[in-house]
């Protein structure tokens, strides 16, 4: 038996990029940023940022790719479910490349700013877990290097 199964919320580290695939599949690209605390080098308690990338497509009659696309910005805060997943190909340069991503199968946007979450963009059953965690706060759009 295995799993493979990712939940993670955070805030866009940049605007989504949707493009489309030679079949004409349209896919959406973005980065979100996740903090978590442990103990420093001192022993004192630390906040660390985590990357994540994440890839949306459109799934059944759920165009999940394009609602990211239209709906999400950087700074917006978004719970992402998915699987990971890890790819290899060679560069221009003829070097060897991996990555790995997040492959959304829901997404929910949790800012309050534009009201309600656009229709379709979370699945039926899911619902984001809560946020109130004390002393954790968010990421600052501002803090995001790029």
């Amino acid at each position: 038996m295995s799993l493979n199964r990712v939940m993670l919320i955070g805030r866009l580290t940049r605007d989504p990029e949707m493009r489309y695939t030679p079949s004409g599949q349209p896919v959406t690209s973005f980065s979100i940023a996740t903090n978590r605390y442990a103990p420093g080098t001192d022993g004192e308690r630390r906040e660390f940022t985590d990357y994540h990338n994440i890839v949306a497509w459109n799934i059944g009659k759920r165009t999940l790719a394009e609602l990211a696309a239209q709906y999400l910005r950087k700074g917006s805060l978004t719970y992402v479910e998915g699987r990971l997943q890890t790819r290899s190909w060679e560069g221009q340069d003829g070097q060897k490349r991996k990555t790995t991503e997040v492959v959304a199968n829901d997404i929910q946007f949790l800012d309050s700013r534009g009201g309600a979450a656009p229709p379709g963009a979370g699945g039926e059953e899911s619902s984001a877990p809560a946020l109130e965690e004390p002393g954790v706060r968010d990421v600052d759009p501002d803090d995001i290097p790029f």
